[in-house]
């Protein structure tokens, strides 16, 4: 994963980004466009 990809706010994991969101492995979607806020 690039380094300046966000990491999971549950277990520190690398996030995946897929289309609009970040995906956790273990935690599923975390973020996508339609939050307010950003990682």
């Amino acid at each position: 994963m690039a380094a300046d990809a966000p990491a999971c706010p549950r277990c520190d994991a690398d996030l995946f980004k897929r289309h609009c969101k970040y995906v956790c492995p273990q935690h599923g979607v975390i973020v996508d466009c339609s939050d307010p806020f950003t990682l």
